[in-house]
């Protein structure tokens, strides 16, 4: 089985903002699959399906991003699954809007989230799926990050969403090394690249 776990805040009010982007991968995810991701467990939203002859748990954290390691903690020790059978999706400011990049294992860079899942885990060694969304210009972070999206960047990011969820599909039916060929995208190196391939 492989959980995949999309990284956001609950309620209406953080919808459609950039730091939704692990939620907004999943719904996309989901929706292709025709899973459900409903049922509330673990701290989280979660829903169940076969994909490509593979079991998949789908889970969105409702613990906001800060804690989002304590639902993943709680699933990951009740379903006794092997960490590299773990996959987070989640936005990312140090990657330009619309870069998409997927690593084998790593640090959490800035992303609280991502801190919360390797402190409650006491593991990196876990695939994820970053999505970029730019840098805040010098703007609050915590603005920009939660703020909405709309024009051009929108349409960016809607594109984005589509292929990161084509990604998934790929890890799980080709592997790791062909869809981070297949789907990695920026021209920037990337200090989270190093070691990582």
């Amino acid at each position: 089985m492989h959980v995949i776990a999309g990284l956001g805040n609950p309620g209406k009010k953080y919808e459609k903002t950039r730091h939704n982007m692990g939620f907004l991968v999943l719904d996309e995810f989901a929706a292709k699959h025709g899973i459900r991701v409903s049922k509330i467990r673990h701290k989280a939203l979660t829903g169940e399906g076969m994909v490509n002859g593979e079991k998949v748990l789908l889970v969105k954290p409702q613990t906001y991003m800060n804690l989002s390691g304590e639902s993943l903690r709680e699933v990951m020790s009740y379903y006794d699954v092997p960490i590299e059978n773990l996959i987070v999706i989640y936005d990312d400011l140090d990657l330009a809007t619309g870069d998409l990049r997927i690593r084998k294992k790593g640090s959490s860079g800035s992303h609280n989230g991502m801190k919360s899942v390797i402190y409650q885990l006491q593991d990196d060694g876990f695939p994820r799926i970053r999505i970029g969304i730019g840098s805040s210009g010098g703007d609050d972070w915590k603005d920009y990050v939660t703020g909405p999206v709309s024009g051009k960047e929108a349409e960016i990011l809607a594109e984005t969403i589509k292929k990161a969820a084509d990604s998934i599909d790929c890890i799980l039916t080709d592997g790791m090394d062909i869809a981070m060929n297949r789907f990695n995208t920026g021209k920037k190196k990337d200090p989270e690249d190093e070691g990582n391939d």
